[in-house]
């Protein structure tokens, strides 16, 4: 029988691994001689806080049944995040309490977001630190989509079961076994795009601190210039091909290692993911071409291939501030915020998937104002789609755009201007990163938001990483009721 100390003791053993994950930044303040043992202290805390609930919550058999399942994914995540900040609470950077949890947030959520202003006189064990909770975040969203989210039957992911039969009293087990897999091609993933970046230019710690932020499709960087800071095609060009590897879903590597060497080329997903990386490239290239005439054609095309991946897959590096290339970039890539990248893959998002199926049902409700008494099978990847499928879709799709505007609404309430507060509430909902703006655009921060806004755009965060209703369900009474 399931019950909530199943809950209690993974998430104990999640905080255990991220208090031996706080050692690799302690290794590099003391190889860098740092002035400080935060992160010592901060891995004793949470590897003991950890232990307790372990040893609390031990029992002769270990199940999660659907309402436990919702219960782990929400306090799994939101426990992470706030040990994750511990770190930045010890540290010198002068962090309120709502700074560290936020920068927390962003990086278990992979956003992006930083209420860092100078990253270049940061001390490289918080740099590593970020880069580690975006890598941690990424593979833990990738495992989660794959998994558990299919069968919540969260905004249609359901569609990505791996076995038609899985029953929720199967998700530890088969967790375990999967994880493996994707956590193996995850690492090496990570260390071939360390490897490129190294022999591109990059020295061995920003090659290791940006190779798990792009794999993360977190975009954290360890400058204040991003990914712009090297100047350098040949890196920027590495983290294009990366970003996009992060943006497939990992659940193609599967079949991939399992002998199906076509799924790459016969994926609808992916097939719709490298088409809107051309599409939203090739525009905006046409855009730059006939609006800004001090820069040269092959660099509008390194400039707009590079920006547009990276907001589309939700990363949010950057290379140029775009918010000074006039109106319609701000536009275009609010946009591209809101469609993101695949399902079960580290980018964040709608999900291409979903506007797949929705110009499918749109298609499908045309035809049948043509031909009345014809009857139309929809399908996807070759599985058929019921209407009680294409509702969850309709649904969530409303719920994400409602839960926009009411964070914009918040937002703005609470003293941010209307760019801000537009651009914060998609950058937050889709983990994306920087905002729209002087304040939060591309070479600004979210230090000087209020404190109240940060605790607004750090729930959106967990919103969005989790695919709304995963969080919303636990706000209903009938939840907790027996």
């Amino acid at each position: 029988m399931a019950s909530n100390k199943t809950v209690f003791f993974i998430i104990g053993t999640l905080l255990i691994i991220l208090g031996l994950f706080m050692l690799i930044p302690y290794g590099v303040q003391t190889f860098y001689k740092e002035n400080s043992h935060s992160f010592l202290s901060s891995s004793f805390v949470t590897i003991l806080i950890g232990s307790l609930f372990v040893l609390a919550n031990i029992q002769k058999e270990y199940r999660l049944n659907l309402k436990q399942t919702f219960l782990f994914s929400t306090f799994a995540w939101l426990s992470i995040a706030i040990f994750g900040s511990i770190p930045f609470i010890l540290a010198n950077l002068d962090f309120s309490i709502s700074d560290a949890f936020f920068e927390s947030m962003s990086g278990i959520t992979t956003t992006g977001s930083t209420v860092i202003a100078n990253l270049d006189q940061t001390p490289k064990s918080i740099l590593m630190w970020r880069a580690i909770m975006q890598w941690l975040g990424g593979v833990g969203i990738i495992v989660m989509a794959i998994t558990v989210l299919p069968l919540l039957k969260v905004g249609g992911m359901q569609l990505f079961r791996i076995e038609s039969s899985d029953k929720p009293e199967k998700i530890l087990p088969r967790t375990i076994q999967i994880a493996s897999i994707i956590i193996s091609t995850y690492l090496v993933l990570t260390l071939s795009c360390a490897f490129f970046y190294k022999i591109s230019g990059m020295n061995f710690f920003d090659s290791i601190a940006h190779a798990m932020t792009t794999i993360a499709t977190g975009g954290f960087s360890t400058h204040n210039d991003s990914i712009g800071y090297f100047n350098n095609p040949k890196i920027e060009l590495i983290a294009i091909a990366f970003i996009i590897l992060g943006s497939i879903p990992f659940i193609a590597y599967l079949k991939f290692i399992k002998g199906n060497r076509k799924v790459f080329f016969q994926d609808v997903q992916i097939k719709g993911l490298i088409y809107l990386f051309l599409f939203s490239a090739i525009a905006m290239f046409i855009y730059l071409l006939f609006t800004n005439n001090n820069i040269l054609t092959i660099e509008k095309i390194r400039i707009a291939s590079f920006n547009v991946v990276s907001i589309l897959s939700g990363t949010g590096y950057v290379t140029n501030d775009f918010s000074l290339w006039g109106k319609f970039p701000l536009i275009f890539f609010l946009f591209l915020m809101f469609i993101g990248g695949c399902a079960g893959s580290t980018a964040c998002g709608i999900k291409i998937f979903r506007f797949q199926l929705l110009f499918l049902f749109l298609n499908n409700q045309i035809k049948k104002l043509i031909y009345p008494n014809s009857v139309f099978v929809l399908k996807y990847n070759n599985q058929k789609i019921t209407d009680n499928y294409m509702n969850s879709i309709i649904i969530f799709v409303f719920a994400y755009l409602f839960i926009f505007i009411l964070i914009a609404m918040l937002l703005s309430i609470t003293g941010l201007d209307f760019l801000s507060a537009i651009s914060g509430a998609a950058t937050s909902i889709s983990n994306v990163g920087p905002g729209l703006g002087e304040m939060i655009g591309p070479n600004g921060n979210f230090k000087a938001i209020p404190e109240v806004s940060k605790w607004i755009l750090s729930f959106g965060m967990l919103l969005g990483r989790l695919e709304l209703f995963a969080v919303l369900i636990l706000f209903f009474p009938s939840f907790w009721r027996n």
